[in-house]
């Protein structure tokens, strides 16, 4: 394990609530959460709310909810940056008193003014360190006087700050290139630069991991860090995630948030095996497997294993994940799953359970998601269902086959096995007694028996759906009014 701590690993998850619980920062608990749980570690919640105007509780619950769908529990918090404005003014005050922050009394207008003339001139619009100079008595007696202003670190002028990253290896920045950044704002509340830190020392972190997007944020902590006199902790930046055209995810990609990928049907382990390998591979033991049960990837994961490339989200490769899981699944696991699907879709169905556990059985290996067993596949659940107008078009739009299908109806009423063999052999039997074809018989009855074109083998549907649906919904379709499509 790479560390530099003696300590069990001790990771944490932090969040803003500004958003719901994106892929993103979904694929960062993951990682957080198998880096845990494989070393017997500890994973702590953090909500960074102190963006006040912007974070709400409605988010946070967003993001809970996204976590436990996702089976991620944690072991301590969740704890709120709101309600620990003490401890960083605290920290501010440690590095005021050290000499490594000082008081700065420019206004915003003058910052502004400062960064336009700055860009006007072609120089980086950092901040000019002018308040940097003024003599600590001098800005201690200034602050007590009621005058308004922030404390900045004081960064090093000369040099550079470096740090290893487990992904990346050394990464180094000139200490020119890093502004002498806000740790506390005029009104007493912490930049993220600052409340970090501070929660990070008093969690005893050992490792971050996190999007390789917090980089540049990077050397301003390891600076706090070396000022406060605490071990820095193992720093491990994750590849970003991509949409299949290369550019960073967003919206116009579909869905990013965790709970719409739920809505959408997709059950949450096969969700969370996708996400483990977008920018993580188990090693070179396992490169022709993607199916990994949660107790693998929790076996095999680790920090050697993620790459330095950015990864892409596949939506097909998703949906893939999605129906093997599904076909996986036992029929009593998938119950509580679909009954969610019905419940939104207002669907009651009026079957005993021990035939909708069939159903599903019968199902479940050309289920795409979930929202099939109330869309596609809700004829088998309830008697009331919608007919695919395409479907109905294609098999029942000939009367006579209709008629045909009313007479089966009433040769199946008066039969006294109901197997999917006999099943079969009235209906070929009475196709060649009347002379056609059993393939339009065998269509018509699909989709007067389910209202799809495409479904499992016709008598095994037969047979699912017992005797008596079957002969009512075959006897139904004779008076059906099928009305020509739209030119």
């Amino acid at each position: 394990m790479p560390t530099n701590s003696k300590e069990t690993p001790r990771v944490r998850f932090a969040p803003s609530p500004t958003g719901y619980l994106h892929v993103g920062g979904a694929r960062t608990a993951l990682f957080n959460w198998l880096f845990a749980r494989h070393f017997g570690g500890t994973l702590i919640l953090r909500i960074e709310d102190t963006d006040f105007e912007r974070s709400s509780e409605a988010m946070v619950e967003g993001i809970l909810e996204g976590m436990r769908w996702l089976g991620l529990n944690w072991d301590e918090g969740p704890f709120f940056q709101s309600q620990r404005l003490e401890l960083y003014r605290a920290t501010a005050e440690k590095l005021l008193a050290s000499g490594h922050a000082y008081y700065c009394f420019c206004t915003k207008e003058e910052l502004e003014q400062r960064r336009a003339e700055a860009a006007a001139a072609g120089r980086p619009p950092m901040y000019d360190r002018r308040c940097r100079n003024i003599d600590r008595a001098t800005a201690a007696a200034r602050k007590a006087a009621g005058e308004a202003c922030a404390v900045r670190f004081a960064v090093p002028e000369g040099g550079a700050t470096s740090f290893e990253d487990a992904v990346f290896g050394k990464v180094e920045f000139a200490n020119s290139e890093i502004e002498d950044f806000v740790l506390l704002r005029s009104d007493g509340i912490p930049t993220y630069h600052l409340s970090v830190v501070a929660d990070d020392v008093e969690m005893r972190l050992t490792h971050i991991i996190r999007g390789a997007d917090h980089i540049s944020n990077t050397p301003k902590q390891v600076l706090q860090y070396r000022a406060l006199g605490v071990e820095t902790p193992i720093f491990a930046h994750v590849p970003l995630i991509l949409g299949p055209d290369k550019t960073r995810l967003s919206k116009r990609h579909g869905a990013t948030s965790v709970i719409a990928y739920k809505e959408m049907g997709i059950v949450p382990e096969a969700f969370r095996n996708f996400l483990a390998l977008l920018g993580w591979t188990p090693g070179s033991a396992h490169k022709d497997r993607e199916i990994f049960s949660s107790e693998e990837l929790i076996e095999l994961f680790g920090l050697d294993g993620i790459s330095k490339s950015n990864a892409v989200f596949d939506n097909d490769k998703l949906a893939w994940f999605n129906t093997e899981y599904i076909r996986a699944y036992e029929a009593e696991r998938l119950l509580p799953l679909a009954r969610e699907e019905w419940q939104k879709a207002d669907c009651e169905p009026t079957r005993p359970e021990s035939e909708i556990l069939a159903a599903i059985e019968l199902l479940k290996p050309r289920a795409r998601n979930l929202k099939d067993f109330a869309g596609a596949f809700r004829a088998y659940f309830s008697d009331e269902f919608e007919f695919d107008p395409a479907a109905v078009t294609k098999f029942l739009k000939d009367e006579h086959v209709r008629g045909l299908l009313g007479e089966l109806a009433e040769r199946y009423a008066a039969a006294e096995e109901f197997t999917e063999e006999s099943t079969e052999q009235v209906l070929r039997g009475f196709a060649e007694e009347k002379g056609m074809k059993a393939g339009a018989l065998i269509n018509g009855s699909r989709v007067a028996l389910t209202g799809q074109a495409v479904a499992p083998s016709l008598f095994a549907v037969m047979v699912n759906l017992g005797k008596e649906r079957v002969v009512k919904r075959l006897a139904a379709v004779k008076g059906m009014v099928v009305e020509e499509p739209p030119a």
